[in-house]
């Protein structure tokens, strides 16, 4: 009964950590993996629309990840200098050349 519990409470994202989607751009480290994520945001006098991207270090414990591939990831505790993200699922699988 308990292994059931756990299972699910290691699959269900934990509340107030906040989740984004993005792009895997990099796989070249251990267990880790850069995601490219895009915000869009109007211009306050212009309106038009702006796109930013910020890059996050995010953990990845299978090494399953692969560039290209749309994950979501989440929030988690400083897992390094600059990893605070852990890879929740993969969304997409990106194109392989």
């Amino acid at each position: 009964m308990t292994e059931q519990v756990e299972e699910v409470a290691a699959a269900e994202p934990r509340r107030g950590r906040s989740q984004k989607v993005g792009r895997v751009v990099s796989d070249k480290m251990e267990k880790t993996v850069v995601v490219s994520v895009d915000s869009v945001r109007r211009h306050p006098l212009y309106h038009k629309r702006i796109t930013r991207t910020n890059k996050f270090l995010a953990h990845d414990e299978q090494n399953t990840c692969r560039p290209g591939d749309l994950v979501r990831i989440e929030e988690t505790r400083p897992l390094s200098k600059r990893k605070r993200w852990i890879v929740r699922e993969i969304l997409e699988r990106g194109v392989q050349v």
